[in-house]
Parts: C-alpha cells; structure tokens; sequence
C-alpha cells in the first residue's frame, strides 16, 4: 500500500511539473510577443506625454500612501512580484480549483493593463510576471508608481488620477482633501462597483477599507483615521 501510495504521489508530482512548465512556456511566449508588437518604453513614453498626465511629486502623500496600503503594502520591498501573496493566492486557486485570486502587486497590474487582456487565465498571468519583472529592470519604484496612477481606471470613463480628480471633485489632483484622497484610492479595485456617480454608498465602504488599512499598516492612527472621514464635506 505504501509503495502504491508514494508511486500516485510521484506520478501526482510530475503531473504537476507538467502541468507548470506548458503554462510556463505558453507564459514566456505570449510575454515575447508583447514585448516584440508593443515595447514598453515606448507604450510608456505614450503615457507620459499626455497631458493628463501628473508626476509623482504632484500628487498628495496620503493619497500615494493609501495606494500602497490598499494594493501592494509590500511594494518597495519586492521585485515586481509579491512571494507572500503569490502564495496565498495559489493556495486559495487551489482550494477553489479555479484562478480566483491573483496575488498581483502594482507592477503585475500595470504589466496586465498596459500589454495584456483582462483575462484570467494561468498563461496570462505568467505573462504578466515576465512583463513586471521587465519593467523592474526599466524603471524605479517611484517611476512605476507613477505611471501606474497614471493609467488606472476609477469608473465614469476616468482613466487616469487626474481625469478621476477632475471629474469626481473638479479638482486638480493636488488639491484633494485627505477625505477625497482616500477614496479615490480605493476605486480602481472595482471601479464599476464602486463608481462615485453610480455606487456612492459602496465607494465610501470601500474607503473605509482603504483608511483601516492605513491604520493597520502604520500610515495614520485611528484619530486620525476617524478625523479623515469626518470630513465628507
């Protein structure tokens, strides 16, 4: 019985190589191609010479921070992958047997928004790790966050902070309250749902999310966490 037992398991073991090399290979190819028909610096260089376009130093620190904490808490520290998350979203694939939960950090999104389809899909999603990777070696932290807040969707047709700002509050990005800050924040993680102009109620559930784990992650204390959404107007 043993020896049976450790023979499924062995057979189990390479099946699953198996399984990750094809997805791997399939991953790495679809990666190549996009690199060859869209090369990043010059989808990038698109990007910045539009002129909604805002550089990192104009944009207020809580809302950069509330970001990260909502995002990629890890952001700075990691290489354009999240190990940690990487594994708990495999382990919650697993347990759902389907690509439930991705574990991407900002600069997978950015990989996926500017070069991938939507799609959930396992050699989609190797894709995307290739492709951050490569931005990691092309660009700093700071500039990837940049350009990340700079081509995320916020609902309403915004695709970008500064067409957010402009279009939710009429203001310039610069000029947000840390209550407006907050909630712009959380948007882009379900901008559909949480569409100012559509779903006010659930945006500002979702902005309570973003100031909890501002507290939790040491941005603000709860003080300050309770002033913030005290100041709706």
């Amino acid at each position: 019985m043993k020896r049976v037992l450790k023979y499924a398991a062995l057979t189990l073991c390479v099946v699953v190589i198996g399984i990750l090399t094809f997805f791997t290979v399939k991953g790495y190819t679809m990666y190549r191609k996009a690199l060859k028909e869209t090369p990043p610096e010059q989808v990038i260089s698109q990007i910045q010479s539009d002129e909604n376009y805002v550089t990192l130093d104009s944009l207020p620190q809580l809302y950069l921070d509330a970001v990260i904490a909502v995002e990629d808490r890890r952001f700075y520290w990691h290489p354009g992958i999240d190990p940690v998350s990487i594994a708990r979203a495999v382990i919650n694939d697993i347990r759902s047997m389907k690509l439930v939960e991705g574990g991407s950090t900002i600069t997978q999104q950015l990989a996926k928004n500017l070069f991938f389809t939507q799609s959930k899909k396992f050699d989609r999603k190797i894709a995307e790790v290739f492709m951050a990777l490569k931005l990691e070696r092309m660009y700093d932290k700071d500039e990837i966050l940049e350009i990340y807040v700079n081509t995320i969707y916020f609902g309403s047709g915004y695709y970008c902070i500064r067409e957010a700002s402009l279009g939710y509050f009429d203001k310039e990005p610069w000029e947000l309250s840390d209550y407006e800050c907050t909630m712009l924040a959380g948007l882009p993680n379900a901008p559909s749902v949480y569409s100012l102009d559509n779903n006010p109620e659930l945006a500002e559930q979702r902005q309570r999310q973003v100031i909890d784990k501002l507290i939790k992650y040491g941005y603000i204390d709860e003080t300050e966490g309770e002033r913030i959404l005290s100041n709706a107007h």
